[in-house]
């Protein structure tokens, strides 16, 4: 294990949880256990099980350890602001990604992207549509419009893997927030032959503008899910009451 152990640890559980090894209700396996099956010390179990708790797993309870409170159906953290690539890999998820269209497009030729990212009709883009595929069949449309001028060396490569990481550890840039609203509407031609047969045809659809930490607008992404299989469901946790 290198230096980021907890890390490696959250996602083992994380994908155990996820993959109905640890069903919800479940306990995981005691601190000591897991510190003698991992070869860990107990700070780096309980750093990774902070961890899982924080992010909807599971919770830790008083005498009893840690019992698992994931709901599938929140696969696609709506709320939170982390890439595809990121959620696949922490929840050990079987997408494949597609890049369908890689093009440099004037930003005049898309007003509402224009107006969201405060842009000059002029100013290039990349439009960016990705695929996002589970046993041959496409499950999420991602469209996104990105500054060529923060990121000019970007490539169809580069997109099918993460632009995300690209842009944190190539440009080292920091992503800070973004966003979001959410419309159900009617699918596309071009989304229904991507999407194949679906009923009713319509998109669950997540519109954001993303900001780096300087506060630029840099990015405008459009995700297009089935309404049929979509689920609007968010974990939130109460912060700690403070007694007066």
């Amino acid at each position: 294990m290198n230096r980021n152990k907890y890390r490696i640890i959250y996602q083992e559980l994380s994908g155990k949880i996820v993959n109905g090894e640890y069903k919800q209700h479940e306990q995981l396996p005691s601190e000591n256990l897991l510190v003698k099956q991992y070869n860990v010390s107990r700070e780096t179990v309980r750093k990774a099980l902070s961890l899982l708790q924080t992010n909807g797993f599971i919770q830790k309870l008083k005498g009893k350890g840690s019992v698992v409170i994931y709901n599938e159906s929140m696969n696609f953290p709506v709320s939170q602001l982390i890439s595809f690539e990121e959620i696949k890999e922490s929840l050990n998820m079987d997408y494949v990604t597609a890049v369908e269209i890689f093009e440099k497009v004037n930003a005049g030729d898309y007003p509402v992207v224009m107006a969201a990212l405060d842009l000059a009709e002029q100013t290039e883009l990349f439009r960016v549509v990705r695929t996002r595929r589970k046993g041959g069949k496409v499950n999420i449309i991602d469209t996104d419009y990105f500054l060529v001028s923060l990121m000019p060396n970007l490539t169809k490569e580069i997109a099918r893997q993460s632009i995300y990481s690209y842009i944190e550890n190539q440009l080292e840039q920091t992503i800070s927030f973004s966003n979001k609203a959410i419309t159900f509407e009617p699918m596309t031609a071009s989304e229904l032959e991507l999407f194949g047969e679906v009923t009713p045809p319509y998109a669950a659809t997540v519109r954001s503008t993303v900001h780096l930490a300087n506060a630029l607008p840099f990015q405008y992404n459009i995700s297009k899910h089935c309404a049929s299989e979509f689920k609007f469901v968010d974990f939130s946790r109460r912060p700690a009451h403070k007694k007066a």
